[in-house]
């Protein structure tokens, strides 16, 4: 069966902005609405599936053998602007997409973004933020390295580690507990904890800390960042745990800071991409760069 490419091109637009008028403004060059809507109805009759489900009045949704068609096509429209700029000038200059969390958007990409750059002098960044690891981000292609701790790896993702997160308990430095060279968590469970925004990783990574010591926290009040939940403990508002990438842990005026001990409790951080990933100089230079 032959299948002619213009068809795959509007059905990638489609299944990668979930609708016909957006795939319209999305596409490299000028095309109506309804000729990508042709250009899908005549792919979805030349294999005899349907590719799409309408899900609201300008919303698709792939079907299941949309979804396995979009997995092998999409590597080959998302690089191909890619390579031809290569090509055209000779050397590989493009952009890398890499999604992390705020703390290590903050921490481990600086000094690791200063040797890619020095390694690939072309290469533009693309840097987004991200609460919560999104793996579909990179099956779909918006990101082309995902960096964050992982708890469960799938068949499909491959990972390289890169740093580890250290858990620490923060304390107001007035508080008679932040006296001691060593916190139990149990000792402190009355007291107001300042948890990450429940529902994000760094949450679930404080309470398990807290479960890894046979305790649990009475009171809580959440924030949405390091930063926020620091400036809590420091107008004695309660403690918290903070993840960490150093080993000195956080620093802050008024703060008292003690590293999680017996049981110790460190999370691993994963570069993350697709094992089906075309071949990207530029993800392989950021990968051999990597702390």
């Amino acid at each position: 069966m032959t299948i002619q490419m213009h068809r795959l091109e509007g059905f990638y637009w489609v299944a990668r902005t979930g609708g016909y008028a957006r795939a319209a403004r999305a596409f490299p060059y000028p095309i109506t609405q309804p000729a990508v809507h042709q250009q899908v109805k005549k792919l979805e009759g030349d294999l005899g599936l349907a590719l799409f489900e309408r899900v609201s009045k300008d919303r698709m949704q792939l079907t299941s053998a949309g979804e396995r068609l979009f997995r092998f096509v999409s590597p080959y429209f998302e690089q191909l602007p890619g390579v031809v700029r290569s090509i055209r000038q000779g050397d590989y200059s493009g952009t890398l997409k890499i999604h992390a969390a705020p703390m290590i958007l903050r921490t481990l990409l600086p000094s690791w973004i200063q040797r890619l750059s020095k390694k690939r002098p072309g290469v533009q960044i693309e840097l987004t933020e991200m609460n919560v690891p999104d793996l579909a981000a990179l099956r779909a292609g918006a990101a082309d390295l995902m960096i964050d701790h992982l708890d469960d790896i799938p068949n499909d993702i491959a990972t390289q580690r890169v740093g580890t997160l250290h858990a620490f308990v923060v304390f107001p430095a007035r508080h008679p507990l932040a006296k001691s060279k060593r916190i139990a968590l149990v000792d402190c469970q009355e007291e107001t904890f300042i948890s990450y925004t429940p529902g994000t990783l760094p949450c679930e990574l404080q309470m398990r800390a807290f479960a890894e010591h046979g305790a649990s926290p009475r009171r809580m009040l959440s924030a949405g960042s390091a930063e926020t939940i620091l400036g809590f403990v420091e107008a004695g508002l309660g403690f918290s745990i903070v993840p960490w990438l150093t080993d000195e842990g956080p620093k802050g005026r008024g703060i008292e800071v003690r590293p999680l001990t017996a049981p110790k409790v460190d999370f691993p951080v994963y570069a993350a991409w697709r094992k089906d990933t075309p071949e990207n100089p530029l993800l392989d230079a950021a990968l051999e760069t990597a702390p």
